[in-house]
């Protein structure tokens, strides 16, 4: 900037507009780094100097630029991301979130394609659908940590003397149309005392590709050697019987209008739709809810949790809810812009650790220390740095 040394009205509007730089630079120091540290401060020390000569007033503040951000997959991560983005943007104005619900399947096609800056899958991507993703290396990272439920409709569901009790292989069976009445004795011998019905049963599943199909059927594989052997354990199978709904929304919503239905869905569509869900045996032959305490208790026996070790059903211990899975957003390492980039990496960031107190909130269970621990390892290990990290450098780099 050259100072003419009179105080035209051009060079006042000059004046204004870098003081308005630094004034939005710093204020953005205290909310959300849009940008590198390398790129934070636009204005040079002359420019600053040259201000000051003129007798500058102190900068005005304004508002970041602003940032939208979109996302695709998982419908188990939705009750969580819906809440979640809502409060993230309170807390930063100038980010906006928008997601789709459209199935871990589909989620990651749209990741793969580059509709979306990142997806949600309730099972990591493979190998091959890493290879074909557009954008490049992909950084998969745990979000959150829920429970899959079996709900039911039963006329009589108001009369169970307890929620219904059900064991892997007994649901396996069930799912490959080998038990078809509520009355079988394959499900009375576990509910004594109850009268179900003399009813036919109705199975919902997912149509769609499901990372929740995925942790559902893998633990019917785990306890079912004839479930491994037919539709065995993938986000899309081949079912044997049953109705299709789309999304864990289909599936709830089939299973309230279906008499005698039965259908598998994360835990929160279940507690806000007031549906009933069965206490699930688990490998120590406990009966336990998918309560909060349970589902903590499968994930802590895990050791070496990461996008390829990322299983966690049927772990052992009388308190372990047998039916629990991580989920995991997706992003690539190489952002291609890097407002959108460094806002993407800070809200995952946040998610992870702040914003586990939503999670806790809305019938997930909040990542454990330790997971939170290697989702930012995972951001930094990958080249990524979050605001929490870089910001003490970015005020001590402005004088503040």
């Amino acid at each position: 900037m050259r100072a003419t040394g009179d105080t035209t009205a051009a060079t006042k509007e000059r004046q204004k507009g870098s003081e308005a730089v630094v004034g939005r630079r710093v204020r953005g120091l205290g909310r959300l780094a849009l940008a590198p540290l390398a790129l934070v401060i636009a204005t040079t020390p002359a420019m600053l100097m040259a201000a000051s000569a003129r007798g500058a007033r102190a900068p005005r503040a304004e508002q970041p630029a602003a940032v939208q951000l979109a996302g695709a997959g998982s419908t188990s991560d939705a009750p969580f991301f819906s809440a979640a983005f809502a409060r993230y943007h309170q807390l930063h104005p100038a980010v906006s979130v928008s997601y789709a619900a459209v199935g871990s399947g589909d989620g990651i096609k749209r990741f793969s394609a580059g509709t979306v800056g990142f997806g949600a899958s309730d099972v990591p991507m493979t190998a091959a659908e890493q290879a074909g993703a557009r954008g490049g290396p992909i950084v998969q990272v745990p979000i959150d940590l829920g429970a899959v439920v079996v709900s039911y409709n039963l006329d009589n569901t108001g009369s169970l003397a307890v929620p219904l009790q059900l064991t892997g292989p007994v649901l396996a069976r069930i799912y490959l149309g080998q038990v078809t009445k509520w009355d079988d004795p394959a499900i009375t011998g576990l509910n004594l005392g109850d009268d179900l019905p003399d009813e036919q049963i109705n199975v919902v599943h997912r149509s769609d590709g499901s990372g929740t199909t995925y942790i559902f059927t893998n633990f019917l594989s785990s306890v079912s050697p004839a479930w491994t052997a037919g539709p065995g354990t993938a986000k899309t199978i081949k079912w044997p019987v049953g109705f299709g709904g789309n999304g864990s929304t289909g599936v709830a919503a089939l299973l309230k209008v279906l008499p005698g239905s039965i259908g598998h869905f994360e835990l929160s569509y279940a507690e806000s739709q007031n549906l009933p869900y069965a206490f699930v045996q688990n490998r120590s032959g406990a009966f336990v809810p998918p309560f909060a305490a349970n589902v903590a208790a499968d994930a802590s026996v895990k050791q070496g949790l990461s996008a390829s070790n990322f299983s966690i059903v049927d772990g052992p211990g009388p308190q372990s809810y047998p039916i629990s899975g991580y989920s995991w957003a997706l992003l690539y390492a190489r952002q291609p812009n890097t407002l959108t980039g460094t806002a993407l990496v800070n809200l995952v960031d946040w998610l992870t650790h702040a914003g586990q107190q939503v999670a806790g909130s809305n019938y997930y269970v909040p990542l454990p220390p330790a997971i939170e621990d290697l989702a930012q390892a995972t951001l930094k290990e990958r080249g990524h740095r979050a605001q929490r990290q870089h910001a003490p450098a970015m005020r001590r780099e402005c004088g503040l």
